[in-house]
């Protein structure tokens, strides 16, 4: 039985598709090696957060699985592989089924995330219906969703989502609540987000992954190819 008040939902996708559009900085085993250490970020920052419910991660890949059962989090498979819209939905579904107060949906791409910021959008997610939205930082996508209940809205994540968000909160009468969190605003999927996140030194396990790798080099080989070529 869900306990009651607000999950975390955390979609994670198969590691053998693990963060193709940095494949020209990354190989594929630094690749998935970076999505494990991200998911361990996300999911300790949530485990350190007070006032969630529970947590959920929805997938399909046995090793993401593994790690979710690491940190004591629920699991649901994704047998139906559609994205992490798709994915996020069929928990979404779950939960209000099962009547869990509301839903925190939150990628596995975050490792900035912090607990205090967790902290800050379950404080600013009211009674229901309520919908919460924290914009990445790069694209207008959405980084983190509040709901209440768990279907308060449809979700449909990418770029410039945080914007159909909020036109579907508006459509629904819900006056969406906007959070601007530094953290949770980058999320990891290019290689400039790469650069940005290996620009200050943090206590992470993504940063520690990448800082092993000698990763700044790369990047900073390939930013300086970039100006030249654009000269």
């Amino acid at each position: 039985m869900t306990k009651l008040g607000f999950w975390a939902v955390v979609p994670a996708k198969d590691l053998a598709q693990a963060k193709r559009r940095l494949a020209e900085i990354l190989t594929l085993e630094e690749r998935q090696g970076l999505a494990c250490a991200m998911l361990r970020d996300v999911l300790a920052a949530l485990f350190g957060a007070s006032g969630l419910a529970g947590t959920l991660v929805v997938t399909r890949d046995a090793e993401l699985a593994g790690i979710a059962q690491e940190f004591g989090a629920r699991i649901m498979a994704d047998l139906r592989h559609e994205g992490p819209s798709a994915a996020v939905t069929l928990a979404a579904t779950k939960l209000a089924g099962e009547g869990a107060q509301g839903m925190l949906a939150i990628p596995a791409d975050l490792p900035l995330a912090s607990a205090a910021e967790i902290g800050e959008i379950l404080a600013a997610a009211g009674a229901a219906p309520s919908v919460t939205l924290v914009p990445a930082l790069a694209d207008m996508g959405s980084n983190a969703v509040a709901l209440a209940p768990a279907d308060a809205i449809p979700l449909c994540f990418g770029t410039r989502s945080f914007f159909l968000h909020q036109e579907a909160a508006l459509e629904r009468g819900i006056e969406p609540r906007i959070l601007r969190l530094r953290g949770i605003g980058l999320d990891i999927d290019r290689p400039d987000d790469l650069l940005a996140f290996m620009a200050r030194r943090s206590e992470t396990r993504s940063y520690a992954y990448l800082d092993q790798r000698d990763v700044t080099a790369r990047l900073t080989a390939l930013d300086i190819n970039r100006k030249s070529g654009a000269q």
